[in-house]
């Protein structure tokens, strides 16, 4: 039985195909209509249960058809499907951040998310490459450039993106201030692993984890290997189609 999954996320959506191995894989960005997207993305596609997750599934699901489970969930099943010995979850979204706890079975035991405001997500890291004039594909290899750090005093988008024009103003090198805003994220997500308990068999998943600096500083702050999947950003896709299977 082929099963699709699909993440509707808010920068990016995700199918993966799945008859026992993966089929086939697609990304696009989301845009501003994303039922759209999903409709362009399972055209013509062969496939006998969906289910769809994501920042923007109830407002696919309804329309493709498919069956609603949360990121949480998604994710969870999709690293522990690659990662037999995934305990933890790392996912900095474009709307929020996630750190789930598995336990020895890969069942949900706990999470934390930040889903309040643009505080340590993928969309700080956009706003404020744009403020640098870098490329948000760039901007994790400026940050491992820089010889100094200095210092972001604020996660909140509004008042971080005011400290940056500040630093730049004061002639501070871009790679700098890359490098600390890159800091402040990395801080952020380890003082949610610390709240919910670190445990071995960590996986980061999703876009952020293509961001190298990111990694680096992750594994160091959590004194850890950190795993990041060969191709991180269809995680919750994955686990969207596992759960589609039969049970």
């Amino acid at each position: 039985m082929i099963c699709a999954g699909l993440d509707v996320g808010s920068r990016t959506i995700v199918l993966v195909m799945l008859d026992g191995d993966i089929l086939d894989s697609a990304i696009l960005d989301t845009g501003v209509n994303p039922l759209r997207r999903c409709q362009e993305l399972l055209a013509g596609k062969g496939y006998e249960r969906l289910v769809v997750t994501g920042y923007g599934r109830h407002l696919v699901a309804p329309t493709v058809g498919g069956e609603v489970v949360s990121e949480i969930g998604a994710y969870a099943v999709g690293s522990r499907y690659l990662y037999p010995n995934c305990h933890t979850v790392l996912d900095i979204g474009g709307q929020d951040s996630k750190v789930i706890s598995l336990s020895e079975k890969g069942e949900v035991q706990k999470f934390e998310m930040n889903d309040r405001c643009a505080a340590g997500t993928g969309k700080f890291l956009e706003i404020m490459a744009n403020t640098l004039e870098v490329n948000i594909g760039d901007l994790g290899d400026l940050a491992l450039t820089a010889s100094k750090v200095v210092q972001i005093n604020s996660l909140c988008t509004v008042f971080a993106e005011s400290e940056v024009v500040s630093l730049i103003s004061r002639g501070e090198e871009s790679n700098a201030i890359a490098l600390a805003l890159h800091e402040a994220i990395a801080t952020r997500i380890v003082g949610m692993v610390r709240r919910i308990g670190l445990k071995d068999g960590i996986v980061f998943a999703g876009g952020a984890a293509l961001n190298k600096c990111l990694r680096q500083l992750l594994s160091e702050k959590l004194g850890v290997e950190i795993t990041v999947p060969n191709d991180p950003q269809i995680v919750g896709a994955l686990g969207a189609a596992l759960l589609a299977k039969p049970r």
